[in-house]
């Protein structure tokens, strides 16, 4: 069943609700903390990151980024900002690339194998008044 973020007339606002088995979600929670320790003990991330990163949030990456740029206003520098929305592009990663970069990475051949078969089981479709997405 689709979940409106808002108005519902506009099917573009709907997004899916995935249920997944209690298995399914074990292995996601093993797979996601060994990649995790994969990239914190190999360095793979910037201390700058915060999405994703046990910790760190939007917010914290907020305070980060109002810090820094307070800094350089009060030493009289010019700051240009830039807003992108990259929101749309997680809906469409490619598998493919997203493996090649986890593998460029040095991600262990035994849970890349596991991630594809993961990526490649995955499907969703929403409904809409009985009409169900491709």
């Amino acid at each position: 069943m689709p979940i409106y973020k808002g108005r519902k007339e506009d099917l573009g606002n709907n997004r899916p609700v995935s249920l997944t088995l209690m298995l399914g979600k074990v292995m996601e929670q093993i797979i996601l903390s060994v990649i995790t320790w994969h990239v914190k003990y190999n360095q793979v991330i910037r201390p700058s990151q915060h999405g994703f990163m046990k910790g760190r949030s939007c917010l914290t990456n907020l305070i980060s980024f109002y810090d820094k740029v307070t800094h350089l206003v009060d030493e009289g520098k010019a700051v240009d900002v830039v807003y992108l929305d990259f929101s749309k592009a997680f809906d469409t990663v490619s598998h493919s690339i997203l493996l090649e970069k986890l593998a460029a990475h040095g991600l262990d051949r035994h849970i890349l194998h596991w991630v594809k078969n993961w990526l490649d089981g995955q499907a969703q479709i929403v409904v809409v008044n009985g009409v169900k997405s491709s």
